[in-house]
């Protein structure tokens, strides 16, 4: 070989290019290769693996995009050459262009999250402020299109590049899905997996002229203000208590209980009992349970004396005649007919059988009441004259 075709060699070899990346980040979107001047020269291979596009820009417009393969740019057989049109100098004269990789993973460590409560109408609450976060995965599906509208010019674009706008758009979404959704406090964890499916595919409407897909959106949590958590358990432990006399009966077994097992012997007893009874008879009053006429602690009124419908056991004011639930009549407390002994509702003013008033008899002498039979005033001594 001739020392002429040796350094024709030698040039032909500086030439040849091979163009590629390997990521070894884990969270880079886009990566600028460094062509020296941006000349790629006549032979140079184009590598690009799976997961990748390679993006040519000419002359500041996008053209061409390589899916994964090898490629040579040897003039005849890529696209690009026919799209750039950039040999005028023959094969070996270099042409400018900028070669950009687009990582085509999922980035699947997406955060999102509301930064202030989100204000909703709730069927149960009224107005409740609601916080949310959870997590989605990422792609670029339009390589080309991102390049243009997000990455721009940039050497690098990683991931908390734009974050923080994917963050403001996902929460806005996510908050129009909700309202719109109507969705009870109560039931939100129970439809976490149907509201991630409805917000996502309202968010890649907008990702989509962004070049972006979110393949999967996670709601993880719903939280409540503290104040309306602790009220929804405080109805849970209602619910969970049952009836509140068997509470009390309950207190007064387990205060037996530990009395017996006291080696203090009666003076433990008495004790246990008073502490049950006690507890027992706060969670009565705590629940509107206790004996009529009898005060509430704190000095509250005292519980008014009902008593129960003997059809439907609906409880009424010991006043009433008629159950307020039913319309039957209810039945009180009887007394004896003065005269023939037969049993009569308080209060009645003539008896049922006899017909006889009930009113009390008086002495016509000093007006003295007289007892039912009396024949003589045992104040005056005047004798009582009978009805005919």
């Amino acid at each position: 070989m001739s020392i002429f075709d040796k350094v024709k060699e030698e040039a032909l070899h500086q030439f040849i290019e091979v163009i590629e990346w390997l990521d070894n980040t884990g969270d880079t979107i886009v990566y600028r290769f460094p062509v020296a001047g941006q000349e790629i020269k006549n032979g140079a291979q184009l590598i690009v693996r799976e997961s990748q596009a390679a993006v040519f820009v000419h002359e500041g417009q996008v053209a061409d995009v390589f899916t994964p393969g090898k490629y040579e740019i040897d003039g005849g057989n890529t696209p690009i050459l026919t799209k750039l049109g950039a040999w005028k100098y023959g094969f070996n004269s270099p042409f400018k262009s900028e070669v950009y990789f687009v990582n085509t993973k999922q980035f699947s460590d997406m955060k999102w999250g509301t930064s202030n409560p989100i204000m909703l109408r709730d069927a149960d609450f009224g107005i409740v402020r609601l916080r949310a976060f959870g997590g989605y995965s990422l792609r670029v599906a339009d390589p080309a299109a991102f390049i243009r509208e997000i990455a721009g010019t940039n050497a690098q674009f990683q991931t908390e590049d734009i974050e923080g706008q994917l963050k403001r758009s996902v929460v806005t979404e996510f908050s129009d899905a909700l309202g719109e959704l109507k969705i009870p406090a109560l039931d939100l964890a129970s439809q976490y997996k149907e509201l991630g499916e409805k917000i996502r595919g309202v968010i890649n409407e907008d990702f989509t002229s962004w070049g972006l897909e979110v393949v999967k959106f996670y709601v993880e949590n719903i939280s409540l203000p503290e104040e309306v958590e602790a009220a929804m358990d405080k109805r849970a432990s209602m619910g969970a208590l049952g009836d509140a006399q068997k509470y009390m009966q309950f207190q007064a077994a387990d205060a037996l209980r530990d009395a017996a097992q006291n080696e203090g012997g009666g003076a433990g007893l008495g004790a246990g009992l008073g502490a049950g009874f006690a507890v027992g008879g706060q969670m009565a009053n705590a629940f509107g349970v206790g004996t009529p006429g009898q005060a509430a602690p704190g000095g509250a009124a005292p519980v008014a004396a009902t008593v129960a419908c003997p059809d439907c056991g609906k409880p009424n004011a010991a006043a009433a005649k008629f159950c307020a639930e039913c319309g039957s009549k209810i039945e009180v407390a009887k007394v004896p007919c003065i005269k023939c002994g037969a049993q009569l509702r308080e209060g009645a003013k003539f008896c049922s059988d006899c017909g006889s008033s009930q009113e009390k008899q008086k002495c016509t002498g000093c007006q003295q009441e007289l007892a039912p039979g009396a024949k003589f005033c045992p104040e005056c001594g005047t004798k009582v004259e009978t009805a005919a």
